[in-house]
């Protein structure tokens, strides 16, 4: 059982959900408070409960049965998140998220949709070594980059950086000024590579995607430009969920 946890229902043991709550595709915030709004863009929405920072709903988006189910912050809760879900059966999981750019033109407010990670975080790293690629699964990207597009969202698709740390991670100054020297020209490195911006789980999940033979993909609202300075709280936010549902449309006519 130890090898296996599971809870006294036989649910895995941190997101409790079942085999009959969830579908082929999962939609995946990493804030729970964005879980119903996320909700209230399926049909016949129902909670199907919340332990930790999992905190899931279930509805159906033209007919296609999905689950949207809180993450948490980082890639140690994405992991847990993704290895449950394919437990129970899930083959297309979407990260609806929020992220920081780090080229000029690309304005808060706007969305990134990411087709590969630089995986900056530790997670991925306990599944496989450094040098296996962290990609998107290309029908997702094109279900994504698609629903945009129909939209009339103002998107681009690259690459994004994910990393474990917030502040001295993504190059913002820690407690008292802290910042290791390593890390000071962070941003202008990954800028010069054409990184589009740093986010939190996009690595650990195209990782476990390629490794378990799921499909993923990514949709980030842009809160912040560390270029110009600029930030809005839940910036881009709907759009961002408004997209990520129109690509379960799209992904009906492919086959990922």
């Amino acid at each position: 059982m130890a090898h296996e946890p599971k809870d006294q229902l036989g649910r895995p043991y941190h997101i409790r959900l079942q085999k009959k709550d969830v579908g082929r595709v999962a939609l995946l915030p990493g804030d729970p408070g964005r879980v119903p709004m996320i909700a209230e863009r399926l049909s016949g929405p129902k909670p199907l409960g919340s332990n930790r920072e999992y905190a899931a709903y279930g509805g159906k988006v033209g007919g296609e049965k999905v689950v949207v189910v809180s993450t948490g912050i980082g890639g140690p809760s994405t992991a847990i998140a993704v290895e449950e879900l394919a437990r129970l059966g899930v083959k297309v999981m979407i990260r609806v998220g929020t992220c920081g750019a780090i080229q000029p033109s690309i304005k808060v407010g706007s969305l990134i949709i990411a087709d590969a990670a630089v995986r900056m975080d530790g997670t991925s790293l306990q599944y496989v070594h450094a040098g296996y690629p962290a990609a998107a699964a290309p029908g997702v990207v094109a279900a994504l980059s698609g629903a945009a597009a129909s939209l009339g969202k103002d998107s681009v698709v690259g690459i994004s950086a994910t990393t474990d740390s917030f502040y001295v991670g993504q190059g913002r100054r820690g407690f008292g000024g802290y910042l290791p020297p390593w890390k000071a020209n962070i941003v202008d490195e990954l800028r010069s590579a054409r990184v589009l911006c740093f986010e939190m789980e996009s690595a650990t999940l195209f990782t476990l995607g390629r490794l378990f033979g799921i499909s993923t993909g990514a949709v980030f609202a842009v809160v912040a430009n560390r270029v110009t300075n600029d930030f809005r709280v839940e910036a881009g936010v709907d759009d961002a969920i408004d997209v990520a549902v129109e690509a379960v449309r799209n992904l009906k006519k492919r086959s990922v």
